[in-house]
């Protein structure tokens, strides 16, 4: 076995995987701020020093966590254009794929929603959810463009809307509940998009005209 694959696996019970999980989930219940290395420490029943073998400061375990939040999200969106197709489609497809990133990684987009740019590391947070907002923003505006979804409403008011209904599942979504992502997913793409849809006779219409 490699040396860095020593140092990865670290004392029994906890991987750097397992400690992130671990401080996730107490900074979402004390705030960032209020939660101390060794609190953490007590947490995962280690030594701080046990700790800093696997991160250097508890800004390098907020960033891994944002970073794994984010990641996943640009990853709909990167995924979605390199397929291509109509933009109601695709933008269709980063809203399901988003609420399955949510579901899959709950608290790690829990934490990211209550950043608030106190940090260094929160404020390259902001400033990537802000680029990820406005390439929502974009498709939406293509999805218009093209005659997919009525014109008369802002893209920037639709993606908001969207994604302020797709960001309030963090606070009352419960995993293995009666919904599922999939289902989840549906739902909130016939709320968000089915009233934003052009009916097809206005579509050739606004084609022909």
């Amino acid at each position: 076995m490699s040396e860095n694959a020593t140092l990865r696996r670290g004392r029994p019970g906890y991987d750097q995987q397992g400690i992130l999980d671990v401080a996730v989930a107490a900074f979402n219940q004390f705030g960032y701020d209020a939660t101390s290395m060794g609190v953490l420490a007590e947490r995962l029943g280690l030594s701080k020093s046990a700790i800093y073998h696997h991160f250097a400061s508890k800004d390098e375990i907020l960033d891994r966590a944002l970073d794994a939040a984010l990641s996943a999200l640009e990853g709909v969106v990167d995924e979605t254009d390199a397929s291509g197709g109509r933009a109601a489609d695709r933008l269709d497809r980063v809203l399901r794929g988003a609420v399955h990133v949510l579901v899959d990684q709950l608290p790690y987009v829990t934490l990211l929603l209550r950043v608030r740019g106190n940090t260094e590391v929160e404020r390259r947070a902001l400033e990537r959810r802000r680029a990820f907002d406005k390439r929502v923003t974009a498709l939406v505006a293509d999805a218009q463009a093209e005659g997919s979804l009525r014109t008369d409403i802002d893209a920037s008011v639709v993606s908001r809307l969207a994604f302020g209904m797709i960001n309030s599942i963090v606070e009352w979504y419960r995993p293995g509940g009666r919904e599922n992502a999939d289902r989840l997913a549906d739902d909130v793409v016939a709320i968000a998009l089915d009233g934003l849809r052009m009916p097809t006779s206005n579509r050739v219409e606004e084609l022909l005209g």
